[in-house]
């Protein structure tokens, strides 16, 4: 059946979920709508692993009208495979897409994929070209944006001359984080260069970097001009913080984060997880990423051992009615970690 996708406007007040490899599935695209997120990113899709029909990746196509508007994010480097692809999805009715050409993880790079496209942007901007293309083959108008760094290795500030050429093809948007390719993550986001990257452009700039509170987007958005933010990590920890940025701009009061507002957010994505994907993987991993929830909250050990514990859906989310009765900690030795991510 021919899906059904809408475009969207971008604009400081609607904030992105970014993609995020092994976290931004259908479940949690849903859960983060609910809580103000405008537009959601897809994990990143192998394009030719989807060319040879690969089950893991096609898996990762998976939408509903929830979902909507949502970017489909694609990445690889060998071109002959973007324009069967692309036509395909346009022909299923996926009409915003996004290149990835950000994403620094090392398996990714071994492919010549992700940031590694930045070493030459010829062939970058020869796959966007044709991303863009075959988008306008939708017959409501498709839309693509790229995503990437500064550059690949530190110092190499591509990115001004590599916006221009997108927006020279007709990419409808891009979003930068603020960091070389082969920092990974490490040091800070320097978000004085999202702010050139605005001025030397006319198509909507989206940033990323180092937005781990809603706080700190609503900064990155005064400081740099920006047309929109996209949160990464920050939703990983907590999933309203969309829901905390709009407040913040509004100059409302932002929802109180305590034990019984996330046992909420939990218990909603437990359900979607068992709606959407109901597998054994999906239960294993939903297990695994409940703690990171209750972050700052006193006893994240014992729920972790009760997490491990569960055996079926119903025993899962009767433990994660543990959050409720969680206080904040006095300190915050007592956390989960974040498990690196691509971005």
């Amino acid at each position: 059946m021919l899906l059904t996708m809408s475009t969207f406007t971008i604009t400081p007040d609607s904030p992105w979920l970014a993609p995020l490899a092994g976290y931004s599935d259908l479940p949690f695209r849903v859960l983060v709508k609910q809580y103000g997120c405008a537009v959601g990113c897809s994990e990143m899709v192998n394009v030719k692993g989807l060319a040879f029909k690969n089950s893991s990746t096609n898996r990762l196509l998976a939408t509903c009208p929830d979902d909507d508007p949502m970017v489909l994010q694609l990445f690889g480097a060998e071109a002959q495979f973007f324009e069967p692809v692309m036509e395909k999805l346009v022909s299923l009715g996926y009409r915003n897409f996004d290149l990835n050409a950000g994403c620094p993880v090392r398996k990714v790079l071994k492919s010549g994929s992700g940031v590694k496209l930045m070493e030459d942007l010829d062939k970058l901007v020869n796959i966007a070209s044709i991303m863009v293309t075959r988008a306008a083959q939708h017959p409501d108008g498709g839309r693509v944006g790229v995503k990437f760094r500064l550059g690949f290795n530190k110092g190499e500030n591509v990115y001004i001359d590599l916006a221009r050429r997108l927006e020279d093809i007709g990419v409808d948007w891009i979003s930068m984080h603020p960091r070389y390719g082969k920092q990974m993550f490490a040091g800070k986001a320097d978000w004085r260069k999202l702010a050139l990257l605005k001025q030397a452009v006319s198509i909507p700039v989206i940033g990323s970097g180092d937005l781990f509170t809603a706080e700190a987007g609503v900064r990155c958005i005064e400081e740099t001009g920006i047309d929109a933010i996209m949160f990464a990590r920050g939703a990983l920890y907590d999933p309203s913080i969309f829901a905390r940025y709009i407040a913040l701009r509004k100059g409302e009061e932002m929802p109180v984060r305590d034990g019984k507002f996330l046992a909420k957010i939990v218990r909603e994505h437990i359900r979607l997880t068992k709606e959407y994907e109901g597998d054994g993987r999906s239960f294993r991993k939903i297990r695994s990423i409940i703690p990171r929830y209750a972050k700052g909250l006193k006893g994240i050990r014992a729920l972790r051992g009760s997490l491990l514990e569960c055996k079926n859906w119903e025993a899962l989310e009767k433990a994660a009615t543990i959050i409720s009765d969680l206080r904040p900690a006095d300190n915050l030795s007592d956390e989960t970690d974040v498990d690196e991510i691509c971005q």
